[in-house]
């Protein structure tokens, strides 16, 4: 079975989409899949293809601390980089 984390919050104010994430933990999911939920899956299952491939330019955060050990680490972003461009240093 494949979850998905929405991108449409609607019971969150925007801005508060870690509330999901910690909520599918809490409620027992592994932090490694609840981070695939919000993630890798979204990607694959709209577009149909891989998320990373030769050519694309990148798109990543760096956070403070390990979300598959603690996903309030998923809280604390540290650097955002979109389309190959930095947005928070």
């Amino acid at each position: 079975m494949t979850i998905l984390s929405g991108s449409d919050v609607g019971v969150f104010n925007h801005g508060e989409n870690a509330r999901e994430l910690d909520l599918m933990v809490n409620y027992g999911m592994p932090a490694t899949d609840a981070l695939k939920a919000r993630r890798h899956w979204p990607g694959a299952c709209a577009h149909g293809h891989r998320c990373r491939e030769t050519g694309m330019l990148a798109d990543l955060i760096a956070m403070e601390g390990d979300p598959t050990k603690d996903i309030s680490a998923v809280r604390r972003v540290k650097f955002v980089m979109k389309g190959g461009g930095v947005y928070k240093q």
